[in-house]
C-alpha cells in the first residue's frame, strides 16, 4: 500500500465572472499536494491511503468524499473541529499558479503521529506544508524517519511556499536533515534551485545524491521531466497539450511516480535502468498532460491513461 501524508485544503480558484470591484470570482476547488498525490495514485489503481487531520465542516467532509470517491483509504484519518486550510489562487498568462495561503488554527497542521505504519504499507510519501506548518511537521518528520528505518520505500516533494517558511535557512538545514531517510526525491527545478540557494538543478541534484537519496527526480515544466542517481541520467519530454492551469502538475507526477512503482513492486529504486526510468518517467508525464488540461487539481483516472 502506498502512504501518503499531509495537507489536505481548499484552493479559491479564479471563475470566469467578475464581481465588485472588478475581482474575478473564485471557485472552490478541493486540493493540496499531499491530497492531490493520493488521488492521483488512488485514481491509477493502486491501493492507496491518505494520513492528515480533516476538518469537521462542509469543506473537511468534501474533501473526505473525493478521496472515497478516488480509490483512497481514509481510515488513517484525524477529525477536529478546526477549520480547513484555504489558498487563494492565481493565474499567470501561461495558467502558472501562486498561492496565498489562510492556515492559522487550521486541522491539517494538528496532525498527531498515528504511530508504526501498517505492515502491509511499501510507499510512504510526504511534503508539502505538512513539512512546514507545526506541530504536524515534527509528526510527519517522525513517521519519515521510523518508516525509513523499516525499509519502507521513502518519498518526498518539498513543493516550496515561500511565503509560509518564516526561516528559510533553518528550513533548508531541516531539509538536508531528512535526505538519508528519503530514497526518492521529486521537486520542481525551480524548487531546486531555491533549496540549494541558487545553484544549477542538476549540481544540486548531485549533492542531494552523496547525501543520502537514492534518485532525485526534476520537473521542468514544459522541458519535461528527468531522473538522476549515482548512476545514470534519463531525460523524457513532457506530452505536448493544450494547458487549462498547472494546477496538480507536479503532484500528478508524483502519485503516477509511485503508482508506476507499486504496482510493479519496485521496492528499491536503485535496481531501475534506464529503460525503466524512461517507462516511469513517460507515464509520469502522460499522466501530468491530463492535468493541465483542465481546470483544478483532477489527475487522471487509469481508464485515461490507456
Amino acid at each position: 500500500m502506498i502512504v501518503v501524508g499531509g495537507e489536505a485544503l481548499v484552493d479559491l480558484v479564479p471563475g470566469e465572472s467578475i464581481v465588485d470591484g472588478g475581482l474575478t470570482s473564485l471557485l472552490p476547488r478541493l486540493g493540496g499536494g499531499p491530497y492531490n498525490v493520493a488521488l492521483a495514485a488512488g485514481r491509477l489503481g493502486e491501493p492507496t491511503a491518505f494520513l492528515s487531520r480533516l476538518s469537521e465542516d462542509r469543506f473537511g467532509q468534501a474533501l473526505r468524499k473525493r478521496l472515497t470517491a478516488s480509490n483512497v483509504d481514509i481510515s488513517m484519518l484525524q477529525s477536529g473541529p478546526e477549520p480547513t486550510t484555504l489558498a487563494v489562487v492565481a493565474l499567470d498568462e501561461r495558467g502558472a499558479a501562486s498561492y496565498t495561503f489562510y492556515t492559522e488554527g487550521t486541522a491539517d497542521r494538528l496532525v498527531a503521529d498515528p504511530g508504526p505504519l501498517p505492515e502491509a504499507v511499501s510507499v510512504l510519501c510526504l511534503g508539502t506544508l505538512g513539512l512546514v506548518l507545526e506541530p504536524g511537521a515534527s509528526a510527519y518528520e517522525a513517521v519519515l524517519r521510523r518508516e525509513s528505518v523499516r525499509g519502507v520505500l521513502t518519498a518526498l516533494d518539498p513543493n516550496i511556499r515561500e511565503d509560509l517558511i518564516a526561516d528559510p535557512g533553518t528550513y533548508r538545514e531541516r531539509f538536508l536533515s531528512w535526505l538519508p531517510d528519503v530514497r526518492l526525491l521529486k521537486l520542481s527545478d525551480e524548487d531546486a534551485s531555491w533549496l540549494a540557494g541558487g545553484i544549477d538543478p542538476d549540481e544540486a541534484a548531485k549533492r542531494w545524491l552523496a547525501a543520502g537519496v537514492d534518485a532525485v527526480v526534476l520537473t521542468k515544466g514544459a522541458q519535461g521531466i528527468a531522473v538522476r542517481t549515482r548512476e545514470l541520467e534519463v531525460d523524457v519530454p513532457s506530452t505536448p497539450v493544450k494547458v487549462k492551469d498547472t494546477i496538480g502538475a507536479g503532484d500528478t507526477v508524483q502519485g503516477a511516480l509511485l503508482a508506476w512503482l507499486h504496482n510493479r513492486n519496485v521496492g528499491a529504486i536503485t535496481d531501475l535502468g534506464v529503460a525503466e526510468w524512461r517507462s516511469a518517467l513517460a507515464y509520469a508525464a502522460k499522466a501530468a498532460s491530463v492535468t493541465v488540461s483542465r481546470s483544478g487539481a483532477e489527475p487522471p483516472t487509469a481508464a485515461e491513461m490507456v
